[in-house]
This record gives C-alpha cells, sequence and structure tokens, in this order.
C-alpha cells in the first residue's frame, strides 16, 4: 500500500484525511513509466517511477515542462527516494507545472447534443428536459454517422439549417474547426485528493471526466493522465461568450494521479482505446456512475493535437483535455432537475492504464485559494538552488 499525503497544486497546502493507496495506480504500474510531481518540504519537485522505484528528477530539471522537452526520461540521473509501495516522502501534487492547460469540448455525439439543449434552454435544468428528446431523434444518429469537415458534414448541416435547429455547438461538433479553448492557467489545476470548486453562484454543473495528453513544446504526444473539466451548464448555457467563466475557475480544474509516459507498454492506441468509468458519491447517499470511451469520439486526438497547436507555438508544451461522452442527466433532487453537484460529493474517475483520480467538491471560493503561481515557483527554484538566482 503507498500511504502518502495529497495536496493541492496551486498553494502546496497538505490536505488532511485521504489517503492515497496503490489501488489509485495502473493495474499494471510496476511495468509503467510514470512521471509526476511531490512536495518534498521544500517545493514542487518533479519525479520519475520506473519499476516501481521513484526517482527525484530536480536537478536534471527543475519542472515537468523542461523534463518533458528534454524527453530526460532516463531515471539513472535522478536520486532514488524509495519504492511506491511504502511511504511516500512527501505531499503528491498535479503532476504538470508550466504546462498550458488546453481543452477541446464537443469532441462527442453526445456532448453535442447536450450543448445544444443547454443553448436552447438558455441554462434552464427543467427546460432543457423538454427539448432533449425531439434533438436526439433529430439528430442523434446523423451526428455518429460524419466525419467532422466532410461532404456529408456539410450536407447535414445545411439541412438542420433549413429546419431551424443549426447551433454554434453542431459547428464544432461536425465542421472543419474543432472547439479548442485554455481551461485554466499554467500552475493552477489540482492534482488527487485535493478538493475541486464548481462556483457558489451556480446551479447546474457537471463533472467532465476525459484523457488528458501531455505534449511537449514541438507538438508531440508524450503520455497520458486523467482529468476533470469542471463545468458550469448553466452559465455556459445562457451565454457560449460566458465559457471563460464556466470553465476557469479556482480549483475547477484536476490533473492525475501520474503521466503515464508512452513507451513499450503503453502508447496512443492505449488512448484511442481507453474506457474513462466515473462515480460520483453524494453525502446524502446519491450515487451517479458513468462512462466516456474513446472509440467514440469524433475527431483523432492527434487531430486535435494538431488543431490546437495551429499558428500557435508552446514553448513550455500544453497538456489537453480530449473531451467526454459523459453528460448526466440522472435527476438527482427533482424530476425534470437533472444532475448538479453539492458539496461534499467525491468523483471518482478511472481507467486501468491509468489509475484513478479522485476528487471531494467545495465551492470555488471555499477551495484553497490559487497562491503559487509562476513567479513563486521561481524563487522557489532558486532558493534550492535549481535555477540561478
Amino acid at each position: 500500500m503507498v500511504a502518502l499525503s495529497a495536496a493541492s497544486c496551486n498553494d502546496g497546502e497538505v490536505m488532511a484525511g485521504r489517503e492515497f493507496t496503490n489501488e489509485a495506480l495502473p493495474a499494471d504500474w510496476r511495468d509503467a513509466l510514470l512521471l509526476g510531481r511531490i512536495d518534498l518540504g521544500e517545493g514542487p519537485t518533479p519525479i520519475l517511477v520506473r519499476d516501481g522505484e521513484m526517482f527525484d528528477m530536480s536537478r536534471v530539471a527543475p519542472t515537468v515542462s523542461e523534463l518533458i522537452a528534454a524527453r530526460a526520461f532516463e531515471t539513472a540521473a535522478g536520486r532514488s527516494i524509495g519504492a511506491l509501495d511504502g511511504p511516500l516522502p512527501g505531499a503528491l501534487l498535479s503532476p504538470i507545472d508550466l504546462q498550458c492547460v488546453k481543452a477541446a469540448g464537443v469532441t462527442f455525439a453526445v456532448s453535442a447534443i447536450e450543448r445544444v439543449i443547454e443553448e436552447r434552454a438558455r441554462g434552464d435544468s427543467t427546460a432543457a428536459a423538454q427539448v432533449r428528446g425531439r434533438l436526439e431523434q433529430r439528430i442523434g444518429g446523423s451526428i455518429r454517422s460524419v466525419t467532422p469537415g466532410s461532404a456529408e458534414a456539410a450536407a447535414l448541416k445545411a439541412a438542420l439549417i433549413d429546419d431551424g435547429m443549426w447551433s454554434q455547438y453542431l459547428e464544432v461538433a461536425i465542421g472543419p474547426d474543432a472547439e479548442v479553448f485554455t481551461k485554466g492557467p499554467p500552475l493552477s489545476s489540482v492534482g488527487w485528493g485535493a478538493e475541486i470548486g464548481v462556483r457558489s453562484d451556480s446551479d447546474w454543473n457537471n463533472p467532465e471526466p476525459e484523457v488528458v495528453l501531455a505534449v511537449a513544446p514541438d507538438g508531440t504526444p508524450v503520455g497520458a493522465t486523467l482529468g476533470n473539466d469542471v463545468n458550469l451548464r448553466d452559465f455556459e448555457g445562457r451565454s457560449a461568450l460566458l465559457l471563460g467563466k464556466a470553465k476557469d475557475n479556482n480549483a475547477s480544474c484536476a490533473i492525475g494521479p501520474f503521466i503515464r509516459l508512452f513507451d513499450e507498454t503503453f502508447g496512443m492506441d492505449d488512448v484511442r482505446n481507453a474506457e474513462i468509468t466515473m462515480r460520483i458519491d453524494g453525502p446524502e447517499g446519491y450515487v451517479l456512475e458513468g462512462r466516456s470511451s474513446m472509440r467514440e469520439i469524433s475527431r483523432a486526438p492527434e487531430t486535435l493535437v494538431k488543431q490546437t497547436i495551429s499558428e500557435h507555438q508552446y514553448p513550455d508544451g500544453f497538456v489537453l483535455f480530449l473531451g467526454t461522452l459523459f453528460a448526466p442527466t440522472q435527476d438527482r433532487d427533482a424530476p425534470g432537475r437533472g444532475f448538479t453537484h453539492k458539496v461534499g460529493d467525491v468523483v471518482t474517475i478511472a481507467n486501468p492504464r491509468l489509475g484513478q483520480l479522485i476528487n471531494p467538491v467545495t465551492t470555488s471560493a471555499a477551495a484553497a485559494p490559487w497562491q503559487f503561481g509562476i513567479g513563486a515557483l521561481m524563487r522557489n527554484l532558486a532558493a534550492r538552488g535549481l535555477i540561478p538566482a
């Protein structure tokens, strides 16, 4: 069993009361090459795990982003800090640091339909139930059968426009250009065990369980992990121009527990075939289970990476949330109100090859404030002699 504490990446404070065990690791974790971050008491430290042994890589590269850029994945250059089957001498953090946090939206047919419903209902969960059936009947099969940007997609668009059913969300679902947005600033994500935040003024929201690619500055995906792209359906439903407010809030982005690096045991085929499960355990005994299958994604992960880069550069690399099939419609409190979070929910996102990402839910106002930014990280690394002062 691995017994270690969990910390919020955005301030490094240890959260009490939650124990990380090897059940949260990939099923074959002893064969996996894992990349992560811990706080050994001095500050964030990149680590590699190979053959079940942990290595402090901070003297090789002081940040995860630099370690990835240099492909410095040889553990012999690091310092052993013990086996992963014993207590870890520090707090577990989000496995990324200086990377830009990007996300692709509406990459699954179901998510496209749900976004159209949000838009038509103007963010009202009760009204949403009244339009869901008609939309699914009209476009459910069609939207699943076309390739985005194809002639067939253009024909479907024309038909939906004629029916008065076209939407900006369908444009990014089946049009040539994917929706790619910035989920949060570098260093703002939280890791395994940290509280995730939902805005206190939102009354219709949900988790979004996703595969997250780690991409090097040259645009090459080097590994994958799990993520929770916490979403406010009421805010975005009122207006797509509120996407930033719906997506980027304190503690609203969870990533972890580790990045599984691509090697002979794990690669892009595993990402393309990944089945993600999710469970929400509510404080009142409520349980919601869901899944997301990467086999049903509308655009290939490599295509989404290319569209993210486009005519941009990412000198510190980026991570990319690939979207989700999961769109909860199960009523929680009252008929027709659908699902929304409550403070005290515990969200578990899992995949056998990537492990488990577990986070309790609070409000963004109550979550630990983000105080450890880029400036603080640079000062910390300089004080430790890892970069020039």
